[in-house]
């Protein structure tokens, strides 16, 4: 018999149960870990609901503009599913191990209709201390000043990634302010030539124990010279210094970009999905 979940999200009374459940995956769960570490369990601040069956440390899901089914049996990821097609598709994607992102989305996808992009194979990476390859030194923190050098790269990496334009609808100003968050925040590195970025990445999670590294872009131009996976090295060695492990996550038909994790030191810990939806 399918479970049926209450439409009350987890609130106050949950956070103990929620921290500890969040303790179970750190590397798994980082997206969420760190929002909740930051700005606690409450919706409002969260920007978005935490869902379970009463057990968070069995069956968890966040519900925001992403979807995250983190812990659950079929039958949870079942009454998750049921839950989150009752009132109209608020999230662009569905991410998370693949064990439970595929069979969300098998149930989803007949009332939400087909995906824009099932991606099936992405191995979750992961690495304690510093990276095995030497990083490179012209690898920095991005400047709030230098904003406007930076945001051109970003947008083509994303493009690139997700297949949309961050800047569509509000010309950008969402997206721009993001970047800005992550740059003043000192989680945007880039190597800049000539006033140009030609490698870039951020650590767009970040909690107690995981930074989880996204965005990694080099200039076409100047691909297949190394930068990648030295300016990855350099985003792990800032990491380590902070007595976090890195993670990441990259679609598993992109041979290059594994081979070069792999240079840096990083080793495959699970699976995840990402089901990207219009």
């Amino acid at each position: 018999m399918l479970k049926l979940l209450g439409d009350k999200p987890l609130g106050a009374r949950d956070a103990e149960a929620v921290a500890h459940a969040l303790e179970l995956d750190p590397v798994g769960m980082c997206m969420v870990a760190a929002r909740v570490e930051e700005q606690g369990i409450s919706p409002r601040m969260l920007g978005g609901e935490l869902w379970s069956n009463g057990d968070p440390a069995s069956a968890l899901c966040f519900s925001g503009a992403n979807l995250i089914p983190m812990l659950g049996d079929d039958e949870d990821i079942a009454a998750f599913a049921a839950r989150a097609v009752r009132n109209p598709r608020l999230c662009s994607s569905v991410v998370g191990r693949a064990q439970h992102v595929i069979p969300f989305w098998e149930r989803a996808t007949v009332h939400w209709g087909p995906a824009r992009e099932i991606r099936d194979d992405q191995p979750l990476l992961a690495m304690s201390g510093p990276p095995e390859l030497r990083p490179d030194p012209d690898v920095r923190r991005v400047r709030l000043d230098e904003i406007d050098a930076y945001l051109p790269a970003a947008i083509e990496m994303f493009v690139g990634e997700v297949g949309v334009d961050p800047c569509a609808g509000d010309g950008g100003r969402s997206y721009r302010r993001r970047i800005a968050a992550l740059i003043s925040a000192g989680r945007a590195f880039a190597r800049f030539e000539d006033g140009v970025v030609v490698f870039k990445a951020e650590v767009g999670s970040m909690s107690r124990r995981v930074g989880q590294i996204q965005g990694v872009w080099v200039s076409p131009e100047r691909r297949g010279h190394g930068l990648g996976a030295a300016g990855t090295a350099s985003v792990v060695a800032a990491i380590a210094a902070e007595g976090r492990m890195s993670s990441l996550y990259v679609n598993g038909f992109n041979h290059p970009a594994r081979q070069a994790y792999e240079r840096v030191g990083f080793r495959e810990v699970g699976r995840f999905a990402t089901v990207l939806v219009d």
